[in-house]
């Protein structure tokens, strides 16, 4: 899941190119989520979601033709990137806003520069046929989530100086060790804790071997079963 931010001051356009590179990620085949940061609140007062907020609930969800969750306060980008991960299959998250995130940028707005950003874009000027190419630039330069392992075999210092080389174009997220070995992710709390080939080959191992041994009626081997397993600990002192 790789990850943009459309950042800039108000009224340059950062709605406008979010929508435009959405749509023409979509057209690529990719399957797309957002995240738009905000200063107001979303609930309409007097609408019912409201008043159960109101009466103290800390999260109120609403369920229809589609589906929403309101939490009664802002959570970091980190833990709504998991939350999204963990919720849906995406291949591209675009964010609208959290300019001090350390996630690749376009800028319409020079004074959003910074050592993560793209390029820079003056969305009134642009033409619609520009998104073709600064889309290609999307898919060279965006990255996951940072793994912070700073292992070094990538031969930067650390994952922050490997991350502004991908921005740059100087490297690609393919030298990421670490990342092509994501097929167990620890979390404590809501801190991802980096795990080395050999850690992830003997937690994924020790795991798959239990399930064997379990009689479910979706999963009888653990050699044919494929896809996500979810195990939560919940570690409460007696």
């Amino acid at each position: 899941m790789k990850i943009l931010a459309v950042v800039g001051t108000k009224n340059t356009g950062k709605t406008t190119l979010v929508t435009r590179i959405v749509k023409e990620l979509v057209n690529r085949g990719f399957k797309v989520g957002t995240i738009k940061h905000t200063h107001h609140d979303f609930d309409l007062e007097g609408k019912d979601t409201w008043k159960h907020r109101e009466a103290g609930a800390k999260m109120v969800v609403g369920s229809g033709k589609s589906t929403f969750f309101i939490v009664n306060e802002q959570l970091p980008l980190e833990k709504i990137l998991k939350i999204i991960g963990n919720t849906q299959e995406l291949d591209y998250v675009v964010i609208e806003g959290f300019k001090f995130e350390n996630y690749p940028k376009i800028s319409t707005t020079s004074e959003t520069e910074d050592d993560f950003t793209i390029t820079n874009i003056d969305v009134f000027q642009s033409k619609p046929e520009d998104i073709v190419s600064l889309v290609d630039l999307v898919e060279k330069r965006t990255y996951d989530i940072v793994p912070g392992a700073n292992c070094g075999e990538c031969s930067f210092e650390d994952c922050l100086e490997m991350a502004k080389a991908i921005v740059k174009g100087d490297a690609s997220e393919e030298s990421c060790k670490m990342r092509k070995l994501r097929e167990v992710e620890l979390y404590i709390g809501d801190v991802k804790i980096p795990l080395n080939p050999f850690v992830q080959d003997f937690i994924k191992k020790s795991v798959m071997g239990m399930i064997s041994t379990l009689k479910t009626d979706d999963v009888s081997d653990n050699k044919e079963f494929s896809g996500k397993i979810e195990l939560w600990i919940r570690n409460i002192k007696d």
